[in-house]
C-alpha cells in the first residue's frame, strides 16, 4: 500500500459516500423552521426547560432549516430554503391597499395564476397547501377573542418584513381574522354537510382549515380569499417514503425519519413531550434522538388524496400505521396528533397545535340559534388547529368557536428524527430488500378496505391482481414497472360480496398468492 496515496483515496471515498447520501436524501422538500423561539408550560411562557424536566422537548428546543428570504425588488420574494419564488403582496388590484376588494373567489384565484405576468414570469401557479404552509411562522399570536379594532400590535403568522398581507377588512363587515389564503388543494371529501372544499391557510390566526370553494347560502357568489401566487420547485411538498422494514419510515424528500406506528393512546401535551424522552432511554427502534415533531414537520406527512369518508383511511400514506378511534358522534375515525409547537394566543400559551389525520369535526348548530347541534366534518382531514394543553374535554360538550370545533385535549403522538447521513447510511441500505416478499393483507378479515404490502429487490415489471373463490379476476391493483423497495396499495371492496378472495403478486422471477376474507 502506498501511504502517500492514502489521504487522497480516503477523502475520495468520503466524498463518494457524501454524494451517495446526497442523492439518497435529496431534500427536494425542505421544511422551513416554525420560527418559534419561546418556551411554554401549560399556560404561559417559561425559561428553557432542561433535559428530563417537565415540558422539555418542545418546538423551540430544536433548530431546523432556518427561514431565509431574498426580496428581488420586483414584487417577488425568493425562499432560499425551499427554492420557491413568491408574489410579495396580496394587493391583487395594485392600488396600494390590501382589503376586501383584493379577495378572489376560488375559481378566480385559479384563473388568475394563468394570466399573472409578475416580474416577467409566465409560470405562476396557485400554491398547494404544503407550498403555502411553508411560509407559516409560529412566532405569530392568534388574535381570536380580541375585541379591539386596531391591528397595530398584532403579530401575524408570516414574516411581515418580506410579505405584504393584511387582516380581515372590518370596514367591509369582516372580522380581523378573516384573512384566509387560497390554495389549489381540494378536499376529496366534503365539509359542512356537502360543501365542495379547499384547504386554505390563515396567516392571522395560524391555522389550516377547509373552506367552501363554491357558492353557499352565506356567500352566493363564492367566498373570497387573499392570494399569493408561487413558481419554481414543482417537487416541493411531494414525499418520497421508504419503509425501512424495522418500524421506521424515511422520507427522502424531507430528510426525516418517522415511527411507522403511533403511541397507541391519547395523552395530554405534557405527556406527549415526555414520550420521546422515554423511548430514547430505550434506544427505541435503534435510535435515541426521537422528538415530538414541530407542526410543519407533522403536516408534511399528510396525504391530501385520502379522507376517511372516501378512502376509509386516515389522511396519511398507507405505509404508516394509524390508530383508529371512536369519535364524539360514536363513529369510526382517526386521531388528532400533537406537535411540539405552542399555538400562542394574545392572552396566553395554553394551546398547542395539532394536525388532524381524521376528520376535522365540529358541532354545528342547525338551524342557527336552535340549540340543536349536528356533528360534521367542518374542516377536513389534514387541517391544522389547536387544543388546550390540559383540562377536561367534558367542559366542551359542543366544541368551541363558530364551527364548534371539537376539543379533545388528549391527542396521539408520532415521533420523528432528523436523518444523520453518516449514521444512517446502513439503515438506508437495509431499506432496499434483498428478495421479493408479499405480506399478508391488513386488516384481515376486513370491511371494506384492506392494505396489501409487498417488496421488490430490483426494478421489476409486476402485477398485483385480486381473484374470487372461482378464480375469476376481480380487479388489477398494480400493473407495470415499479422501483425496488416497499410498496403498499389499498383495495376498496365496498361493491364486492362477503367471502374469500385471493391476491397474487407476479413478476418474471416471482409469483405468490395469499388468501383474505371480506366480512361485511
Amino acid at each position: 500500500m502506498n501511504n502517500d496515496n492514502f489521504p487522497s483515496k480516503f477523502w475520495f471515498i468520503l466524498a463518494f459516500i457524501g454524494l451517495f447520501m446526497a442523492a439518497a436524501f435529496s431534500q427536494s422538500y425542505k421544511i422551513v423552521d416554525t420560527g418559534q423561539t419561546k418556551f411554554y408550560n401549560n399556560f404561559s411562557e417559561i425559561s428553557s426547560p432542561a433535559a428530563g424536566a417537565a415540558f422539555y422537548g418542545q418546538d423551540a428546543q430544536f433548530t431546523c432549516q432556518q427561514p431565509s428570504y431574498t426580496d428581488n425588488g420586483d414584487g417577488t420574494i425568493t425562499d432560499n430554503v425551499t427554492g420557491l419564488m413568491w408574489q410579495k403582496s396580496a394587493d391583487t388590484d395594485s392600488n396600494g391597499e390590501i382589503n376586501f376588494a383584493d379577495k378572489l373567489t376560488y375559481s378566480e384565484a385559479l384563473a388568475g395564476a394563468a394570466s399573472c405576468r409578475l416580474a416577467g414570469h409566465y409560470d405562476w401557479r396557485l400554491p398547494t397547501i404544503k407550498e403555502l404552509y411553508s411560509l407559516i411562522m409560529f412566532y405569530g399570536e392568534d388574535p381570536s377573542g380580541y375585541t379591539g379594532t386596531s391591528t397595530d400590535n398584532l403579530i401575524p403568522f408570516i414574516n411581515p418584513d418580506y410579505f405584504d398581507i393584511d387582516y380581515g377588512d372590518t370596514d367591509a363587515g369582516e372580522r380581523i381574522i378573516d384573512a384566509q389564503f387560497a390554495t389549489s388543494t381540494r378536499y376529496i371529501s366534503t365539509t359542512m354537510g356537502g360543501n365542495e372544499t379547499m384547504f386554505g391557510v390563515n396567516f392571522v390566526d395560524g391555522r389550516i382549515k377547509g373552506y367552501p370553494c363554491g357558492s353557499t347560502p352565506i356567500d352566493p357568489e363564492g367566498k373570497g380569499f387573499y392570494v399569493l401566487y408561487v413558481r419554481g420547485n414543482t417537487a416541493y411538498g411531494v414525499n418520497d417514503f421508504v419503509n425501512n422494514n424495522n418500524g421506521t419510515i424515511t422520507d427522502r424528500a424531507t430528510g426525516l425519519m418517522w415511527t411507522q406506528a403511533d403511541n397507541g393512546e391519547a395523552v395530554l401535551w405534557q405527556d406527549a413531550l415526555a414520550y420521546p424522552q422515554q423511548k430514547n432511554a430505550e434506544n427505541y427502534l435503534g435510535h435515541n434522538d426521537w422528538r415530538l415533531p414541530n407542526v410543519k414537520e407533522l403536516q408534511s406527512i399528510v396525504d391530501y388524496t385520502r379522507a376517511p369518508a372516501v378512502t376509509n383511511s386516515p389522511a396519511i400514506d398507507p405505509l404508516f400505521n394509524c390508530s383508529m378511534i371512536t369519535d364524539e358522534g360514536g363513529g369510526t375515525n382517526y386521531p388528532f396528533y400533537w406537535s411540539g409547537t405552542t399555538h400562542a394566543n394574545m392572552q396566553n400559551g395554553g394551546s398547542a397545535a395539532y394536525v388532524a389525520f381524521g376528520e376535522g369535526l365540529g358541532w354545528m348548530e342547525m338551524p342557527p340559534n336552535s340549540r340543536s347541534y349536528n356533528l360534521q366534518d367542518v374542516h377536513g382531514a389534514g387541517c391544522q388547529r389547536s387544543d388546550p394543553k390540559t383540562g377536561d374535554p367534558a367542559d366542551y360538550p359542543y366544541g368551541h368557536g363558530p364551527q364548534g370545533d371539537v376539543i379533545r385535549i388528549y391527542n396521539y403522538v408520532r415521533l420523528v428524527r432528523t436523518i444523520d447521513a453518516a449514521k444512517d447510511v446502513g439503515q438506508f441500505e437495509n431499506a432496499h430488500p434483498q428478495q421479493f416478499e408479499l405480506s399478508q393483507n391488513y386488516p384481515n378479515p376486513f370491511n371494506p378496505t384492506t392494505r396489501i404490502q409487498f417488496t421488490l429487490p430490483t426494478v421489476s415489471q409486476v402485477s398485483l391482481n385480486i381473484y374470487d373463490l372461482h378464480g375469476q379476476e376481480v380487479i388489477s391493483l398494480v400493473g407495470g414497472q415499479l422501483n425496488a423497495g416497499t410498496h403498499a396499495v389499498e383495495w376498496q371492496a365496498q361493491n364486492q360480496a362477503s367471502g374469500i378472495y385471493f391476491y397474487t403478486l407476479q413478476s418474471d422471477a416471482f409469483s405468490e398468492t395469499k388468501r383474505m376474507v371480506l366480512l361485511k
